[in-house]
């Protein structure tokens, strides 16, 4: 695990753990209260939820956690049946660490697992073209689940990868001003506080991450680390722990896109494993 936990308490706000994300890289932070752990919040969230600014609001309450002294396959089977990236290591309700798919990423790397990731790891995906306004990129990457999009040119060449990363990377907080109207639709003119309040209207600010008006292309990460269908796990784990990638492109015999190794899917190998 990791034991120096980069984490936010509450009371806090939105832009702190954005700054953080930012700042490191990594996709979550535990959220903690009087010295326990009530919550994480995640790129996901901040994406998905761009006018909130509320921890309390923002975060997922009751993460799934894990002892210390647990199997990494355990990790490993609650990162996979929960759709999670991070597991906090909690012991009698005080945060000792965080075990996260990247660090068994790096188990897997040296575990030697020489199954091919052809048909159980891989997964079906598609892309998008490189001039695709980054907010649309935000939106596509909401409603579809995935954490990355493969980026093609105009002649269907793979020319990047587009992830949640490079997305918050990419991000500003806009501040703008709304108003909201407290009338009662009356005509009434007569100068009393019924009719002050029936006719009263508030401004009030907003806040929000915002996504550029810019192409993808500008974006992405363009040297793409990509593997063939025959690849082996702990090789495509070494490749992923070497890139600092969460994914690799999966390309055939002509170098072309057929579909997404992702490191979720992948610590697979390690349910497999503790099965046998």
């Amino acid at each position: 695990m990791t034991s120096d936990v980069v984490h936010v308490e509450i009371p806090g706000n939105r832009d702190d753990v954005l700054k953080i994300l930012k700042r490191t890289g990594i996709s979550g932070v535990p959220v903690v209260k009087n010295k326990k752990i009530i919550g994480i919040i995640t790129r996901k969230d901040l994406l998905r939820k761009p006018e909130e600014t509320q921890l309390g609001l923002l975060m997922t309450p009751k993460p799934v956690i894990i002892s210390p002294d647990a199997d990494i396959r355990l990790a490993a089977r609650l990162l996979v049946e929960h759709r999670i990236r991070r597991l906090p290591v909690v012991e009698e309700g005080h945060l000792l660490g965080l075990i996260s798919v990247s660090d068994l990423i790096h188990a897997i790397a040296h575990l030697k697992i020489t199954d091919e990731i052809r048909t159980k790891y891989t997964s079906n995906t598609f892309a998008l073209w490189e001039e695709t306004p980054l907010p649309v990129v935000g939106r596509v990457m909401e409603i579809s689940g995935v954490d990355a999009i493969p980026i093609l040119d105009d002649e269907n060449k793979l020319q990047g990868i587009i992830s949640e990363r490079d997305l918050i990377r990419n991000s500003s907080i806009e501040d703008s001003v709304g108003v909201s109207d407290f009338s009662n639709g009356t005509d009434d003119d007569e100068w009393t506080w019924e009719s002050i309040r029936d006719n009263h209207t508030i401004s009030f600010g907003i806040s929000r991450v915002q996504l550029p008006n810019r192409p993808v292309k500008l974006a992405m990460v363009k040297n793409v680390v990509a593997v063939p269908h025959n690849a082996e796990v702990s090789e495509c784990a070494l490749k992923m722990r070497r890139a600092r990638v969460d994914q690799l492109p999966v390309i055939n015999g002509d170098k072309q896109l057929v579909a997404m190794l992702y490191d979720r899917e992948l610590i697979r190998a390690l349910c497999k494993e503790g099965s046998e």
